[in-house]
């Protein structure tokens, strides 16, 4: 068993490409809510409502990408290079056939999506041409977020750091020439971000395939996406599904919530889309070792270190808890830079909802990063996912969207107290949450 100054480091490790993926896609989305606020307080509305949809997607990437995670990590754990490539054809797979799925929906009815979320004619217009492009991304995406899974769960983090440092630049720089128009292109606005995403997306699994064909450790092989995967499949299915539906349950409840933003007005929309975006800097370290403590685990389970992985699961609630209340004293420690930068481009109404909805995002910060590292880390990289998917199910559709709903629409309580609401979702099952991990 390691120290605990050199369990740090390693942690460390494991958790920087998760923390580099969550930075670069929070600096991604900070780049889209800044020009997109050029454009007009329509624009970024219809960008955050339309990535609801696109957030259920990429939560049933996550569960897809926990099955993969544990089950590479436990077989790498036992030096079974051979089964590990064969997890990943098979994830790949079917995250394929998802991808296909979303993309049929979101092209060919994107209208009837955004009418879930808002009520807006304007803002209904500008998302549903924004997700009739992005959803070309969604094969793209699948890819390689299987892909990275598989190679951070066997300890190969270079790779995932590279690919989405790369695919920032992409992104960042397509963002700007499609939105304003630069080069001599025309100016699309907040579908010149969608156009942005795809063509980061399709870089992203162009590094993947070059470095699959050059890897010597794992690889992904034609073979085994189209091979039968037997037993294989059973245990796949029996850690992936829990966790694709409990992550399923959970993005619905916030596409919920959104919803109930969504049709009290777009100031909330919009004060909520930057609130959002400040919360998820100062989770960055606080998600990447609530999500590394999976590997560790399984990879302890692997090597049949019980005991060890025990320990080590309690030692990475104890960094996850230090590091979420730092990530809440940066966020407040940047609040009023956020409301001076955004006092000319929302509405007076919007900055005012803004300046609380940072403060309240605080809390809901500690209760996230303690609940992820417990049900997504310790429980899932235990092979237990089905507690997750059982507690998200009741807590956030039994209680905490009725409780949002009935604050909005029966006791019509002011809007900053709706979402005062709203932010308790974390602590009302948090005490579940510990008696089963005790």
């Amino acid at each position: 068993m390691l120290n605990k100054k050199d369990f740090l480091k390693y942690a460390s490790t494991l958790a920087f490409p998760i923390m580099l993926q969550n930075l670069i896609g929070t600096l991604v989305n900070i780049a889209d809510t800044v020009m997109l606020g050029y454009v007009s307080q329509t624009a970024m509305s219809a960008s955050s409502l339309a990535n609801q949809y696109t957030f259920i997607l990429f939560c049933l990437y996550y569960g897809m990408a926990t099955g993969t995670s544990v089950l590479c990590a436990q077989y790498w754990g036992k030096g079974d290079k051979k089964t590990v490539e064969k997890i990943l054809g098979l994830a790949e797979r079917i995250s394929l056939i998802v991808s296909l799925v979303f993309f049929v929906i979101s092209f060919t009815m994107p209208t009837t999506i955004m009418k879930i979320f808002t009520s807006s004619p304007d803002t209904i217009a500008a998302g549903s041409e924004y997700l009739r492009v992005i959803s070309f991304s969604f094969m793209f995406m699948g890819f390689s977020q299987v892909f990275m899974s598989a190679l951070r769960s066997i300890g190969k983090i270079m790779l995932p750091s590279v690919t989405y440092i790369v695919s920032l630049c992409v992104n960042v720089i397509c963002n700007a020439t499609f939105i304003f128009g630069l080069f001599g292109l025309p100016k699309l606005g907040v579908t010149g971000v969608a156009l942005g995403t795809v063509i980061a997306r399709i870089t992203e699994v162009l590094i993947c395939l070059i470095y699959s064909l050059r890897s010597s450790d794992v690889r992904f092989r034609i073979k085994y996406f189209f091979a039968k995967s037997g037993i294989l499949f059973q245990d796949f299915m029996k850690i992936a599904t829990p966790a694709v539906i409990n992550d399923v349950v959970w993005s619905f409840a916030s596409s919920a919530f959104a919803a109930i933003l969504g049709h009290i007005g777009d100031d909330m929309v919009a004060a909520n889309a930057v609130a959002v975006m400040v919360v998820n800097i100062g989770a960055i370290a606080c998600r990447g070792f609530a999500n590394a403590t999976t590997i560790i685990v399984s990879q302890e389970l692997g090597k049949d270190r019980i005991d060890t992985a025990r320990e080590y699961g309690k030692r990475m609630l104890t960094i996850t808890f230090i590091v979420s209340l730092i990530g809440c004293v940066v966020i407040l420690a940047i609040r009023p830079i956020i409301l001076d930068f955004y006092r000319d481009k929302l509405t007076e109404t919007a900055i005012y909802y803004l300046g609380i909805f940072i403060i309240m995002t605080t809390w809901r910060l500690v209760g996230e990063g303690i609940n992820t590292c417990l049900i997504c880390g310790c429980f899932r990289g235990g092979g237990d996912s089905r507690f997750g998917m059982i507690i998200d199910s009741i807590f956030m559709w039994l209680v905490a969207v009725p409780l949002t709903f009935l604050a909005a629409y029966v006791l019509k309580l002011p809007p900053i107290w709706v979402y005062f609401v709203m932010t308790l979702d974390e602590f009302e099952k948090m005490p579940v949450v510990f008696i089963h991990y005790f």
